[in-house]
């Protein structure tokens, strides 16, 4: 399994996402660049320039004609994909943190950061709707005081928005009227990454107390754990099989203290039925801080803190394994 190591950025990931299709792969890091990459053979088609500071999250609607990013300059952006002109700005008074389109492109969401005596607020827009663009207005703006929100998704059909918070609490907010739908805690840490399966009906939470869990998109159901020694920066679940994909690693600011062995660069792979380790794969130097699988599940990709992204396509031998149960 060799590697197409995709360089294009200065400082460490923060975040990839494919299209629906799998053919783009979108990567944003610390830098204030946003790269979209070919996943088949890692060329780099171009950048969405305009930011002025680390940008946090990246998303592509389901037709891969808009991108949405937010940035530590308090601002969230839609691009054009094709051009990669800046079709809006919304301007925030914190750092966006996490952002997403909803099912249908329409409706876009992001979170704000608690910093500078703001809030942390959950806000969702309407792009159909130019006057709220024009009076950067959102429709709805959701207060969370308790806790701020560091990862977030929408649920199926566009109905609510699943957040994981920094105590390690997940909410389902509705996107029509704002309220909390549902509740749980059964992370004790920050939960660093959620990701959905492919049909939305699960999901995966990387949290910081080194376990990731699968939940049900609707009732909220703690359905599996997969449990390791390092804190979970990011975990994915395959389209095809039975897997999910883990990366982790030790805190950037601790990685300097210990070898790389101790380290735990690896991506690591868990059968999701037995919650059994089976595979790992080496290559980051420094934690691995997202993972995403290609929608037709055949290569998975991972960005790191060392500014890397690596694409890498499975071997023939990987699709007959069987874990004896």
């Amino acid at each position: 399994m060799k590697p197409i190591l995709l360089q294009g950025h200065e400082r460490s990931i923060t975040q990839i996402k494919y299209n629906r299709e799998g053919d783009l792969l979108f990567s944003v890091a610390k830098d204030q660049f946003v790269n979209v990459w070919y996943s088949v053979n890692g060329e780099r088609l171009g950048t969405y320039n305009g930011h002025s500071g680390a940008v946090w999250c990246v998303d592509v609607d389901w037709d891969t004609k808009n991108v949405l990013t937010g940035s530590a300059d308090n601002s969230c952006r839609v691009w054009d994909c094709e051009t990669g002109k800046q079709l809006i700005m919304l301007e925030t008074n914190s750092a966006v943190r996490t952002c997403g389109f909803d099912f249908s492109g329409n409706i876009i969401m992001f979170s704000t950061d608690k910093q500078m005596g703001y809030q942390c607020y959950l806000n969702f827009f309407d792009l159909r709707d130019p006057q709220q663009i024009e009076d950067n207005q959102p429709y709805m703006s959701v207060p969370c005081s308790e806790s701020k929100i560091t990862s977030a998704v929408w649920g199926p059909l566009g109905e609510f928005v699943i957040a994981g918070h920094e105590n390690g609490e997940i909410n389902q907010f509705s996107a029509k009227s704002g309220e909390i739908l549902k509740k749980v805690r059964e992370h004790t840490k920050q939960i660093n990454d959620i990701q959905t399966a492919i049909d939305l009906t699960m999901f995966i939470t990387a949290s910081k107390d080194s376990s990731a869990k699968l939940f049900d998109s609707a009732s909220l159901d703690h359905i599996k754990t997969f449990k390791t020694e390092r804190p979970v920066n990011s975990a994915a679940i395959s389209p095809i099989m039975d897997h999910v994909v883990m990366g982790g690693g030790q805190e950037a600011m601790e990685v300097t203290t210990t070898s790389t062995r101790i380290g735990k660069f690896e991506a690591r792979f868990f059968h999701a039925a037995y919650e059994e380790e089976f595979g790992r794969v080496k290559g980051h130097f420094g934690p691995i801080n997202c993972v995403a699988f290609h929608p037709d599940g055949k290569s998975y990709s991972s960005g790191g803190e060392d500014g890397y992204v690596r694409i890498h396509y499975f071997d023939p031998q990987y699709f007959d394994f069987e874990l004896e149960a």
